[in-house]
């Protein structure tokens, strides 16, 4: 064994060496990882199924595109893994029943109230009831799967790791004491875990609340005959519309019994299935826009801080020339004249929406990582692979981009925020993804007539929710920024060094 191999040992040895020697903390967490899978597993193969689809069919409808690719067996997977049982679903915690008139079956077994007592919910409890057991399940569910991946980093500390100690363990300490950070985290987890169970936690469905509900029937006591009556979606949704003279508020049933926990659109869709829905749209738009954002400004600044000179000054003029427009002056511009194009028929415009994103945003990212990455190119480590002949790229992937990654994490989180505001922006203006594809953004567009009246809850909720995740967006990277970088925390410090938080 060489001398730099006894100094730095293989880590995968020694990590399959601790697992010989002490594999019980390994097996259990495996084992409860394995468990808490198996009980929604059902749900991963259908949104994986369902993402496949929704791919294969937006590009099949673009004439630009000459793609031919069959649906039948991403839809018959679908459909397969949509059978599968799990712990969080309507299936299996009932609140709203809904029948198929198209394939003359029901999605969701009859629900309805008899005169006496509720048939077909969960218990036979409450509408209400069912519907907030279902939601308790799924947010515990979700921490319990947050509580499994932060044993397993600290068993892998404890009992597999090589070194005692990295700076990365400083990093996530820190972040601990960060509480404007961890409040951030908080929001941040909470919206990821409404948009990865969305579908879980609306009482009912996108496709029969506003895509197609006259193709879906429910049924209702009917007090006047006191019997039990069937009518379409649709129809149930034109009578419990909230207008501002008639209202269907928070926490409320309608006259056909459904629940609706924030209320009607004034077309008397479900509200909360709009923000579920909405929310989903809206990280999947701003993903992409940040990803890549984050790509091309971190490619720039390699580029101009690595060859400096001309190439530094043309990114510089370009980039100069795209702020120097109004931002959102420039993102209408761009909307407007793509609107009509091929790309706003993908994802009903979410795919342009991002690209708009990205073509105004990589500017200000670039401006924020280039100054590091122009310091960390003069580091003596860069130097010395360029003594060793080591091609440019290579250089500046191995030995540049891992200094800067902190920044773009930290850069990204504040940037999405943002990306946010804007799709809701463009939404309510009438420029974002396509009717009647939910957007939080048009609903707040839709409820302003109505927010003197008793239906203010239309534009008030999405409003709300979109500020609260915004802060939390930037709390979190506030958080992350001071972890990475101690320096950087504006609060005080106590007498062992670590932030009290803030940086707000």
């Amino acid at each position: 064994m060489t001398t730099a191999q006894r100094q730095h040992p293989d880590t995968s040895q020694a990590v399959r060496d601790g697992l010989r020697r002490n594999p019980r903390p390994a097996v259990v967490w495996a084992a409860f990882g394995a468990g808490l899978l198996a009980l929604q597993i059902g749900a991963l193969l259908e949104f994986g199924g369902s993402a496949a689809l929704d791919t294969v069919r937006a590009f099949n409808a673009i004439d630009a595109v000459p793609l031919t690719v069959g649906t039948e067996a991403l839809a018959g997977f679908e459909q397969a893994a949509a059978e599968i049982p799990r712990l969080l679903s309507r299936q299996t915690i009932p609140n709203n029943g809904l029948y198929s008139v198209e394939s003359e079956e029901w999605v969701v077994g009859p629900v309805y109230y008899n005169g006496q007592e509720w048939v077909g919910t969960f218990l036979g409890l409450e509408p209400a009831t069912a519907w907030a057991l279902r939601a308790v399940l799924v947010y515990a569910y979700a921490f319990a799967g947050l509580a499994w991946l932060w044993t397993g980093y600290r068993w892998f500390r404890r009992y597999y790791r090589v070194a005692d100690w990295t700076p990365r363990d400083d990093v996530v300490d820190r972040l601990r004491s960060h509480y404007w950070g961890l409040f951030g985290l908080f929001v941040v987890f909470i919206f990821l875990t409404t948009v990865l169970f969305g579908p879980a936690l609306a009482p009912t469905t996108n496709q029969a609340s506003n895509v197609d509900p006259y193709s879906y029937e429910t049924q209702y006591w009917d007090a006047e005959t006191e019997s039990v009556e069937t009518t379409a979606v649709g129809t149930a949704n034109s009578q419990s519309a909230s207008s501002g003279s008639t209202n269907v508020g928070l926490f409320s049933y309608d006259d056909y019994g459904r629940y609706h926990p924030f209320g009607t659109l004034p077309g008397g869709q479900d509200l909360f299935t709009f923000i579920m829905y909405g929310a989903r749209l809206s990280l999947s738009i701003g993903l992409v826009a940040v990803g890549l954002s984050t790509f091309i400004a971190a490619a720039f600044a390699m580029a101009s801080a690595y060859y400096k000179g001309r190439v530094d000054l043309g990114l510089i003029l370009l980039s100069d020339s795209i702020m120097a427009l109004p931002s959102l002056l420039l993102i209408i511009m761009l909307s407007v004249i793509f609107g009509g194009t091929w790309l706003a028929n993908i994802y009903s415009g979410g795919l342009l929406l991002s690209l708009v994103f990205v073509a105004t945003g990589w500017p200000g990212l670039w401006r924020a990582i280039r100054g590091p990455t122009l310091q960390t190119t003069e580091r003596e480590w860069v130097d010395a692979a360029r003594a060793f002949g080591l091609k440019p790229r290579t250089i500046m992937r191995k030995h540049v981009f891992p200094y800067i990654v902190g920044y773009l994490l930290v850069y990204g989180s504040m940037s999405l925020g943002g990306v946010i505001i804007g799709i809701a922006g463009l939404s309510y203006l009438g420029l974002g993804v396509n009717p009647p594809t939910p957007e939080w953004g048009r609903a707040i567009g839709l409820g302003q007539p109505y927010i003197g009246t008793p239906s203010w809850h239309i534009s008030i909720v999405p409003g709300v929710l979109i500020t609260i995740v915004v802060i939390g967006f930037n709390a979190l990277g506030d958080g992350v920024r001071d972890a990475i970088d101690p320096k950087s925390d504006t609060e005080t410090t106590d007498a062992k060094g670590v932030g009290r938080g803030g940086g707000a």
